[in-house]
C-alpha cells in the first residue's frame, strides 16, 4: 500500500501570492507619479508667454501684471485654470476672463471688461448725502472700481433697494428713449424702498411718477412730458417739479410761475 503525500501552502505564503501584484502595481503607480511630478518641474514646461487679449481700455498691461500675475501658481501643466480665471476677474474693470494654455509654454487670456451706464446707489436715500457709488455695467450688474476713472463721462444716478438694479435700469432706458426727442434727460431715476419711482431731469426738475408696472410707468410719463414740456416752452419757462401720483391728472410746477388761490375775479356785481 503506497501514500500519496500532501502538502499545504502556509497562510502566509498565500497571502503574499495574493497580494503581490496589489504591491507591484502600488509600486508602479508611486514611480509613475514620481516621474509625472519630476517631468512636470522641468524648465520647458515654464510660461514663455501671456498673452492678453480683449477689452483693454481701461486696464493697461502694468495694472494686470500687479494685480494677476501674483496670484498665478503653476506652469504649463500645473496651473489652476479655473484659480487663474478669478485671479484676473479679481482686477478692476475685468467682467469676465477666459484663460487657456497653448502650446509650447503661452497662457493666452481674453479680457471683457464693465461698459458703465450709470452710478448706483444701493441706499436710494434721495435729497441725503449719497454714500461711497458703485457703478452699474450694461448687463444690470453692479460692480466696485475707481469712479475717477468716469467722472467725465456724465453718467445718471440710478438708485433702490438691494437686488433692484436691473430693474432700475430697464425703466430708466424706457423713460430716457421718450425724453431724448424732447430734448431732456433723465438724470436720476430712483426705487423707493415703499415701492414708489421718482425721477429728475438734467433741467433740474423732480418728477413724483408714483407706483406702477414699467409699462404704465413709461406711458403716464410719456403723456405728462410730452404736455408740459409744451407748455414750459410756451410759456418761456421751464418744469421745476410734478407729480403724477393722481388718478386724473398731474401736479404741475413751472418755474417762475404762481397761481394766487386768493385771486378775486374781475367779474362786476350787478
Amino acid at each position: 500500500m503506497s501514500e500519496i503525500p500532501t502538502s499545504h501552502p502556509s497562510s502566509d505564503l498565500r497571502w503574499m501570492v495574493l497580494t503581490a501584484p496589489l504591491l507591484a502595481l502600488v509600486g508602479s503607480l508611486l514611480l509613475t507619479g514620481s516621474a509625472a511630478v519630476w517631468v512636470a518641474k522641468r524648465p520647458v514646461f515654464d510660461w514663455r508667454l501671456i498673452r492678453i487679449d480683449g477689452d483693454v481700455e481701461r486696464n493697461s498691461l502694468a495694472t494686470l501684471r500687479a494685480n494677476a500675475l501674483p496670484n498665478l501658481r503653476g506652469n504649463f501643466l500645473t496651473l489652476d485654470l479655473q484659480r487663474a480665471r478669478q485671479a484676473f476677474e479679481a482686477v478692476p474693470w475685468v467682467r469676465h476672463a477666459r484663460v487657456q494654455r497653448v502650446w509650447p509654454g503661452q497662457l493666452r487670456v481674453t479680457l471683457e471688461e464693465h461698459r458703465p451706464v450709470a452710478y448706483w446707489d444701493g441706499r436710494g436715500d434721495w435729497g441725503e448725502a449719497a454714500p461711497e457709488r458703485a457703478l452699474l455695467n450694461s448687463y444690470g450688474e453692479v460692480f466696485q472700481a475707481n469712479l475717477g476713472d468716469v467722472e467725465d463721462e456724465a453718467l445718471p444716478v440710478l438708485a433702490g433697494p438691494q437686488g433692484t438694479a436691473p430693474k432700475v435700469q430697464q425703466l430708466w432706458q424706457q423713460l430716457q428713449a421718450v425724453s431724448q426727442p424732447l430734448g431732456e434727460r433723465v438724470v436720476r431715476l430712483e426705487l423707493t424702498g415703499r415701492g414708489s419711482w421718482r425721477l429728475a431731469w438734467e433741467g433740474g426738475a423732480q418728477v413724483e411718477l408714483g407706483r406702477g408696472e414699467p409699462q404704465e410707468l413709461t406711458t403716464r410719463y410719456r403723456r405728462f412730458a410730452e404736455h408740459s414740456l409744451a407748455v414750459a416752452r410756451r410759456l418761456q419757462t421751464q418744469v421745476a417739479s410734478a407729480d403724477l401720483r393722481h388718478a386724473e391728472g398731474y401736479a404741475l410746477k413751472l418755474a417762475g410761475v404762481t397761481v394766487n388761490p386768493n385771486l378775486k375775479s374781475n367779474k362786476r356785481k350787478p
